[in-house]
């Protein structure tokens, strides 16, 4: 493997020692939190605390991995030699990104609503902004077709986004019923989709060849399922 390769795998990688392990805690608090509530089970006065905590580290983990794996798809698609756009285009996105960092930062720190709401939406934004790149592959753009629903990116953004309403509601879903009832609805259809994203991150990784295998592998044609013959 190159140094390229090993930077590909560097996004499962964190899912796999990071995001998942994290998201389990997350889940785990969750249901201690409610049955606490609810059924007045006898769960550490803490659990509800320790869920909304651990919960933005979750929230923060799952869109610096997201921003990780669309920066190494960009950065490594081409020699810099090649890339559409050349300097001036990468400096833009490089902006992009550094912007979309330093939001995500700021609604970490900042308390006012409509602070949060706003920095939330730049963070989105930027992530989408990074996403539409052509570099980036989408199975399909097409809601209306059944690729995009079995589309990793489209998942990963989407799980994205239900992140950063959590994290930007965070205050008020703690103070309002109405806000907890559609966190607890934004927190399943989450779980569904960081299911998906295991399926599917796991079916884009049998299809990602190594650095020096992308030639041969290319050159094939995907819809015929052939590959041109090697001489003996």
């Amino acid at each position: 493997m190159t140094t390229i390769d090993w930077i590909w795998i560097l996004h499962p990688a964190l899912a796999v020692v990071l995001v998942y392990p994290l998201l389990g805690v997350v889940v785990r608090l969750a249901w201690q939190t409610r049955q606490r509530r609810l059924a007045r089970v006898k769960h550490p006065v803490t659990v509800g605390r320790d869920h909304s905590d651990l919960g933005r580290w979750l929230a923060a983990a799952v869109v610096l991995i997201v921003l990780v794996a669309l920066t190494v798809v960009i950065g490594t698609k081409t020699t810099p030699a090649e890339f559409a756009g050349g300097g001036r285009r990468a400096a833009q996105l490089l902006m992009v990104l550094v912007g979309t960092v330093a939001s995500l930062v700021a609604l970490l720190r900042c308390k006012a609503a409509p602070l949060r709401l706003a920095f939330s939406l730049i963070t989105w934004i930027g992530v989408l902004s990074l996403g539409a790149q052509p570099e980036v592959w989408r199975l399909s753009d097409n809601p209306f077709s059944a690729a995009f629903w079995q589309s990793h990116y489209w998942s990963g953004v989407g799980v994205t986004g239900l992140m950063l309403f959590s994290l930007g509601a965070k205050p008020e879903i703690l103070k309002n019923q109405r806000l907890r009832r559609l966190h607890i609805t934004a927190s399943v259809l989450a779980a569904v989709l960081f299911l998906g994203q295991a399926i599917s991150g796991s079916r884009d990784l049998l299809e990602i060849p190594l650095s020096w295998q992308k030639p041969a592998v290319y050159s094939c044609d995907f819809a015929a399922r052939e590959c041109p013959s090697v001489p003996v």
